[in-house]
């Protein structure tokens, strides 16, 4: 039988210098209840910030946060109260050329995730380190990754390629684009407010944030 305890549903973004999420309660359909971010990780002015429905669940702390292991640390000690949860989704910046489809994450992915680090060294050895956080305080919580290159995996060969020996791109270098999940939000919400035809033209989107592109 379904743990109807179980209603309420984390996702997470680990980014360079920021770890974001939001809280959504299972019924009828998806409620969000809440947004979270631990901002200016390893910098001066440190901020937990959680805004929920009832303002009264809401605040904004100074905290003194020096890397995101310590964030990490904070972050599992408030949603420790907050309890049980389903699943918790993170968003995975790099899938390399292995990984496209969301999935749930398992021993087998963190390897090949660490063994992909050098392809973003920004990113994802922070984002294994949160997953490792959720899975030593939350053992028995199901995680799943949803990449960030996905959007581009099928992107016409001539635009993968870089001017470089095919022996690198054989073991994986080659140009994977980024921002994937943040550019399908905004194909989607412009074709919501433009319709489908504006959505499928000549389109020039922008991710602008701690790492940008265009």
């Amino acid at each position: 039988m379904k743990d109807l305890k179980k209603n309420k549903i984390l996702v997470v973004n680990g980014g360079s210098s920021s770890i974001k999420g939001a809280l959504f309660e299972q019924g009828e359909s998806l409620r969000r209840v809440l947004d979270l971010r631990i901002e200016r990780i390893g910098q001066l002015g440190s901020r937990f910030v959680v805004k929920a429905n009832h303002a009264t669940e809401s605040f904004t702390r100074t905290v003194k946060i020096a890397d995101h292991e310590a964030a990490a640390g904070l972050l599992m000690e408030w949603l420790a109260s907050r309890g049980p949860y389903a699943a918790v989704g993170h968003r995975v910046v790099h899938g390399g050329p292995r990984y496209r489809e969301p999935q749930k994450i398992t021993i087998g992915m963190i390897e090949e995730l660490r063994r992909l680090s050098p392809f973003d060294p920004e990113h994802l050895p922070d984002e294994i380190l949160l997953i490792d956080a959720f899975r030593g305080r939350f053992p028995e919580l199901e995680q799943i990754a949803c990449f960030d290159t996905a959007l581009h995996y099928d992107m016409p060969r001539v635009a993968q390629l870089l001017p470089i020996p095919r022996r690198y791109e054989a073991a994986g270098v080659r140009r994977y684009g980024f921002h994937g999940l943040s550019y399908t939000y905004l194909v989607q919400e412009l074709e919501r407010v433009a319709g489908a035809k504006a959505a499928t033209g000549r389109v020039i989107l922008a991710h602008l944030g701690n790492g940008a592109s265009l």
